[in-house]
């Protein structure tokens, strides 16, 4: 019996890649994540997240990451469908690992509509949906430390060359990258999203 656990990173960031992981093993492995230290990625630091993240890949059966560029994010909340594009890429992860059942963490309201989405898509797969699931379910929290390490890896490219922050709206320091960028450039570099509503504001000013 394969289980399988999937979440996101970097969903509210301003900027850089949505990440979606998801990762499958024996059920009767479960509890050896237990055994890792393994809880959802926001309850540990970067550091430990990171040794976790090694051991992790090595005990899983396999795992899988997919990544969605900014340029897809803003069309999709063009066309209000950013919910719709989440669950799509959770079904491409779980069509990749075909596990028996599969737990994933809703970003929709609903996560019972959202959980039937994901199973139309990946063809009628046993989907459980919950909020919160990476603190309720131990395979989501490693799959919540997978996206994670994934997605700070892609910023931490982009602080090569850029002074730009978290990514995130809360922290100024990103804000004043993107207000500097476009008011130097006229334009906005291609990892930020343009749909945001921070970034919105920076353009019409």
């Amino acid at each position: 019996m394969q289980i399988c656990g999937v979440d996101d990173a970097g969903r509210g960031s301003m900027l850089g890649p949505l990440v979606i992981a998801g990762v499958s093993l024996k059920k009767s492995d479960v509890s050896k994540l237990k055994l890792l230290g393994v809880k959802d990625s926001k309850q540990l630091t970067p550091k430990l997240r990171e040794e976790l993240y090694k051991k992790i890949i090595s005990l899983v059966d396999n795992y899988y990451v997919a990544k969605i560029s900014p340029k897809l994010i803003d069309a999709s909340v063009k066309k209000h469908d950013l919910n719709h594009l989440e669950a799509k890429y959770m079904a491409k992860v779980i069509l990749k690992l075909n596990p028996d059942t599969s737990y994933v963490d809703s970003c929709d309201v609903n996560p019972n509509r959202f959980g039937k989405e994901i199973s139309k898509l990946s063809n009628n797969k046993k989907i459980r949906s919950y909020h919160h699931a990476d603190s309720r379910f131990i395979v989501v929290s490693a799959a919540s430390i997978i996206a994670k390490v994934t997605r700070d890896r892609e910023i931490m490219k982009l602080r090569k060359n850029h002074d730009l922050g978290s990514g995130y709206p809360s922290d100024s320091k990103t804000i004043d990258f993107v207000k500097l960028y476009y008011k130097t450039n006229q334009i906005l570099p291609v990892f930020v999203r343009k749909s945001w509503k921070p970034t919105q504001k920076i353009l019409e000013s």
